[in-house]
């Protein structure tokens, strides 16, 4: 194996060198022990970044793990091309040297790729090229076993594989390790970047492939079916606010504070969704404790409840005064309350949603604003008037 011959030093140097995603595919070809030992004299930051990455039997301290991830059509062959700067490993720098000024797009080239018998046996970067002596082979000077991609590997997993490493160029392999061609790192990133730009429409049930050319009849069909769905879904908030009718009619403030609530555990929801479905689609989530987000963004969601809900428990009494009840500070409390558990659900829901949508096979981004709205306002309007009944009344 390659790093077989490391001593510790060694191998802590090299691992230090990479990005933490390849400092990992070195080390998951040693034994725990030495993994542990490696990972002791790294920066804290850096070691814990590396961990996320390793096997489960290297992981001296263990992880939970996080499976899901939102998942971008596509392969690595929709958007590879032609490799260039291809040359035999026994090529001396001089000769690579004739060759890139020989070519026809030279400024094309950001890498020579090195080959041993038609598979690719490593890669040089122009800088060392350029201060390397004319009469040394590339084999000598190349960066050997260099990270690459497959012609078949999901543009999600190549997207993921670049956000870590932020290579300009990188090369594609077959089964056996032939150089197939390269891919070009803004190709990846133009795909992820369709990819989060198609999520804001998907979230209310707009189809990834609309544009704003697309014909009005089929933009109908792909919208209107949602809004079926979100129609069926707002008669379950009504139904709530419905069963406390007589509470309403007592207190009638409660009513206008409805949708200062809803909005929001609303507001507070989609926040804790976005990062959600942006952690799905770069991969954050990957090795990241679920427990860990869950509790982060229920906080949160109790930190910005409460200071909302003192803003909107002065208002109450203010109001509820102005009108002469007596039980005006009670109603501010309950507001407050209220205020602040429906924005810890909320929290709670802008992480779950996404997640049961894509347990059950759906896309996680898919009109998943409607789901949480529905659960925020039913949660929300829900709390506040139960609140209201149970202790105001």
């Amino acid at each position: 194996m390659e790093t077989s011959s490391h001593t510790h030093k060694e191998l802590v140097r090299a691992v230090r060198t990479r990005v933490p995603l390849d400092a990992a595919q070195l080390l998951s070809r040693e034994p725990v022990e030495r993994v542990a030992a490696v990972l002791r004299e790294l920066p804290a930051k850096l070691a814990a970044e590396i961990q996320q990455h390793l096997p489960d039997h290297l992981c001296p301290d263990g992880r939970d793990q996080a499976t899901t991830e939102l998942e971008i059509p596509g392969t690595v062959a929709e958007m590879m091309e032609p490799a260039v700067g291809v040359l035999d490993a026994d090529a001396t720098v001089a000769q690579a040297i004739a060759y890139l000024r020989g070519h026809d797009n030279p400024q094309q080239i950001t890498y020579l790729y090195v080959t041993r018998e038609k598979r690719l046996a490593g890669m040089v970067v122009i800088r060392d090229l350029l201060l390397a002596q004319p009469e040394q082979t590339l084999a000598g000077v190349m960066l050997p076993h260099p990270f690459a991609l497959t012609a078949d590997m999901a543009a999600g997993d190549a997207i993921k594989a670049a956000v870590y490493r932020h290579y300009p160029v990188y090369p594609v392999v077959d089964a056996e390790g032939g150089l197939t061609g390269i891919v070009r790192g803004w190709k990846l990133f133009e795909r992820q970047a369709v990819e989060i730009s198609a999520q804001s429409g998907s979230m209310v049930g707009l189809d990834k492939e609309e544009r704003v050319q697309t014909p009005l009849w089929q933009a109908f069909r792909q919208r209107h079916p949602w809004l079926q769905i979100n129609l069926l879904t707002a008669f379950l908030a009504a139904f709530v606010v419905g069963a406390f009718e007589d509470t309403i009619s007592k207190v009638v403030a409660l009513a206008a504070f409805l949708p200062v609530l809803a909005g929001q555990s609303g507001n507070n929801g989609c926040q804790t969704l976005a990062i959600t479905l942006r952690g799905l689609t770069l991969g954050d989530l990957d090795g990241f404790p679920m427990r860990r987000l869950l509790g982060k963004e229920m906080l949160l969601g109790a930190l910005n409840g409460f200071l909302t809900g003192l803003v909107a428990g002065a208002a109450m009494w203010w109001t509820a005064a102005r009108d002469g009840n007596e039980q005006a500070p009670l109603l501010g409390v309950v507001i407050c309350a209220a205020m602040t558990g429906a924005c810890v659900l909320s929290g709670l829901f802008g992480v779950m949603v996404p997640l049961t949508l894509r347990r059950f096979g759906a896309d996680p981004a898919t009109a998943s604003s409607i789901f949480l709205t529905t659960g925020t306002d039913i949660a929300g309007m829900g709390l506040m008037l139960g609140l209201a009944a149970a202790f105001v009344l």
